[in-house]
C-alpha cells in the first residue's frame, strides 16, 4: 500500500501541512521539526507523488531535450547529464532526435508537444533566426551549441575559438609545425566547425606559423568514417602534417585509423587532438588527447534556465531574456600527443 502524507504525519505526530512543508523544502520549518518529519519519512519509506505535485502547479514535470544525433556519443553523454540535472529538480526528460533536419527542428521548436512538456532544451544545426522569430509557443526554450540568433532565448555554449586555440597551442608547444585541421564545412557560418577552424587559424597566425588551406580537411559529416576519408584525402594529395586537430573525437578516431594503416605512428609521426572527450577516446590502443567541454555544467545551466523561466524567478531577479551563458572546457592530455609514459 502506498504511504501517504497522512501516514507520515501520524507517525511524526504533526499536521499534514507540516509534512508537506518538509517535503516541498519550505524554509520556515525549524531544523528540529524537519529532522522529526524526515525520520518518519525514512521509517515509512514515503515517496512524494511528483506527478501530482507538478499537476497542482499546472505543469507536467517533463522537460524535452532535442539533439541532432543520439548515436553521437557526445550527445548521448550530454543527455545523461541533462537527465541527472533535471532529476535534482524532480523533472523527467523526454529525448527527441532531430537528425539535424531543419523541418524537424522547426517542428520541435514550434511546440508540437507543448501540452506534454514544461520546457525545451534544443541543440539546433539548421534552424534559422526567422524560424524562431515565428515561434508562438510560450514553453520556455533554451538553446545549446554555437548558432547565434540574437533572440530572447537563453543560449548556452563553450568558447569554441578559445578551445581550438588551446588545442593548437598544445601541439605547437610540442614542437609541431605542420598542424592540420580536419572538420571544415562550407555551410552555415556560425557552426562550431567554423569557429574551431577560426581558432586553429588564429593560434597558428599568432605563433608565426603558416595556416595554408592545403592543411584544412573538409568533411561531409562528423563520424569516424568522415575523419578517415578526410585524412586519406589529405595524405593522398601529398600533404604530410605532423599534427592533426580534429573537429571532434569521432573524426580524430577515424583519422588515427588511416594514419595507422599508412604506417604513420601516433604521436611520434603525427600527434592528434580531438574535441568532446567521449568515453571511446579514452580506451583506444592510443588514448586520445581532447578538448573536454564541461557537459555537466552545460546540462545544469540548461535545466536551471528552464526552471528559472518556469518559476518566474528570472524575471523577478531582473534577468534579461536571451542571456548568453558560457560553460568551461579543459584540455585533457593523453597518449595521442604525449605518447605512453
Amino acid at each position: 500500500m502506498r504511504v501517504s502524507l497522512k501516514d507520515v504525519a501520524e507517525r511524526a505526530g504533526v499536521s499534514i501541512k507540516t509534512v508537506s512543508n518538509v517535503v516541498n523544502n519550505y524554509q520556515h520549518v525549524t531544523p528540529a521539526m524537519r529532522e522529526k518529519v524526515q525520520r518518519a519519512i525514512d521509517e515509512l519509506g514515503y515517496r512524494p507523488n511528483l506527478t501530482a505535485r507538478h499537476l497542482r502547479k499546472g505543469r507536467t514535470g517533463i522537460i524535452a531535450l532535442a539533439v541532432p544525433e543520439l548515436g553521437n556519443p557526445y550527445f548521448a553523454e550530454l543527455a545523461g547529464a541533462v537527465i541527472d540535472a533535471a532529476a535534482e529538480h524532480d523533472y523527467t526528460v523526454l529525448l527527441d532526435h532531430t537528425r539535424g533536419d531543419r523541418e524537424q527542428e522547426i517542428l520541435v521548436s514550434q511546440g508540437f508537444r507543448a501540452r506534454v512538456i514544461d520546457g525545451l532544451i534544443l541543440s539546433p544545426l539548421e534552424l534559422e533566426a526567422d524560424d524562431l522569430r515565428a515561434r508562438t509557443d510560450d514553453v520556455p526554450l533554451v538553446l545549446l551549441g554555437e548558432r547565434e540568433y540574437d533572440l530572447p532565448y537563453d543560449h548556452i555554449a563553450i568558447d569554441n575559438v578559445a578551445a581550438a586555440r588551446a588545442a593548437v597551442r598544445h601541439l605547437l608547444g610540442l614542437g609541431r609545425t605542420r598542424i592540420a585541421y580536419l572538420g571544415a564545412r562550407t555551410d552555415t557560418a556560425n557552426r562550431p566547425a567554423h569557429l574551431r577552424l577560426q581558432g586553429w587559424r588564429e593560434e597558428l597566425t599568432a605563433s608565426g606559423q603558416p595556416a595554408p588551406d592545403s592543411l584544412v580537411g573538409p568533411v561531409g559529416g562528423w563520424d569516424r568514417a568522415d575523419g578517415a576519408v578526410a585524412m586519406a584525402r589529405m595524405l593522398d594529395a601529398g600533404m604530410r602534417p605532423d599534427a592533426v586537430f580534429a573537429y571532434n573525437d569521432l573524426v580524430a578516431i577515424g583519422a588515427m585509423r588511416v594514419l595507422h594503416e599508412r604506417g604513420l605512428r601516433v604521436p611520434w609521426d603525427v600527434a592528434v587532438v580531438g574535441f568532446d572527450d567521449i568515453v571511446e577516446g579514452r580506451f583506444g590502443a592510443v588514448s586520445l588527447t581532447t578538448v573536454s567541454p564541461d557537459k555537466h555544467a552545460i546540462a545544469r545551466l540548461a535545466v536551471e534556465s528552464v526552471i528559472s523561466r518556469l518559476s518566474g524567478a528570472a524575471a523577478a531577479n531582473g534577468e534579461p531574456q536571451g542571456r548568453e551563458l558560457t560553460a568551461d572546457f579543459r584540455l585533457v592530455e593523453r597518449e595521442s600527443t604525449l605518447g605512453r609514459r
